[in-house]
């Protein structure tokens, strides 16, 4: 089975109700009506073995990352982060002491966003081979006239994206990094965003959502694309910035009067790079030299 597969079959089954639920499923949050307000909804989680190695992170950076791969959707949606509640399957023989690590995880990450943890669930394996399991629910709430969706980017739009790309889970980076949230606010506040999405699975797989959501194609400029140094190590450090997944830095477009004055001023405490443009069509290319060739938007599966 693939990922994506799945989440398509369930996306062609959802049930519209636009006055309750505004934004279904298939972006980074749901969005619900709820007292006047636009409250955000996600859930992600964390397996050992697929987004880390229990063994080697610690029970405490599992929590970390588990409570951080939520706050960077409701980032992904220029959202404020409320609250969260946490499942936890333990493995078998699990400590009390390593169980507390999680939850300290969990909260010292929320904490840094006015996102407590208000309550959740606790289990534990009773055969050795099953794994720890983190999964987290973040409630958020929408500031501005409406969420920044994936599905609002506008032929002409430039692309542009925060900080660096690739080599992030190669080097331990997904274990430490800050999502974008104040980032993100700040861009919605001060600049036409028509769509946004963070990056996780990959450059080239996050692109083709946002593309494939506003039906348009996108276009890359192979040599404006901001490579981190972690990649820059590897064999092929192009490929790894395209496709690694796990940066959870953001990826948006927006009118090209206004990327040009972003660029200019670089307000963020992050830099951030213009790396392609929304076109008309569809499918994914990028500029290498003088050649343009089509982009597979390969990038990180999380059922393999």
């Amino acid at each position: 089975m693939r990922e994506f597969d799945l989440i398509n079959w369930i996306i062609a089954r959802h049930k519209a109700d636009p006055a309750r639920v505004p934004v279904g499923p298939g972006d980074d949050c749901a969005v619900l009506n709820v007292g006047g307000q636009k409250l955000l909804v996600t859930t992600d989680q964390v397996l050992d073995g697929v987004h880390l190695h229990l063994a080697q992170a610690g029970p405490r950076a599992c929590g970390r990352k588990a409570a951080a791969r939520n706050l960077s959707d409701i980032a992904a949606m220029a959202g404020e982060p409320l609250a969260m509640t946490a499942t936890l399957a333990l493995p078998a023989g699990f400590r009390l002491e390593q169980a507390q690590e999680i939850y300290f995880g969990l909260c010292e990450m929320g904490e840094q966003f006015g996102c407590p943890l208000v309550g959740g669930d606790l289990a534990a394996w009773t055969q050795a081979q099953g794994p720890l399991q983190i999964s987290v629910t973040m409630l958020g709430l929408c500031r501005q006239a409406g969420p920044i969706l994936r599905g609002g980017a506008k032929a002409g739009d430039a692309l542009c994206v925060t900080g660096q790309l690739g080599g992030a889970w190669r080097s331990g980076r997904d274990l430490s990094f800050v999502p974008r949230v104040r980032e993100a606010q700040l861009l919605a506040q001060e600049y036409d965003l028509h769509a946004m999405i963070d990056i996780t699975d990959g450059l080239a797989a996050d692109l083709a959502h946002l593309a494939r959501a506003s039906g348009l194609a996108g276009r890359l400029d192979a040599a404006a694309i901001p490579i981190h140094d972690d990649a820059l190590r590897g064999p092929d450090p192009l490929a790894w910035a395209l496709h690694d997944g796990e940066d959870y830095e953001l990826l948006f477009a927006l009118p090209e009067d206004q990327a040009q004055r972003l660029l200019a001023q670089q307000p963020l405490p992050v830099k951030v790079a213009r790396i392609g443009t929304m076109l008309a069509g569809e499918g994914l290319t990028i500029i290498r030299g003088e050649r343009e060739e089509i982009l597979q938007p390969r990038g990180w599966e999380h059922t393999t």
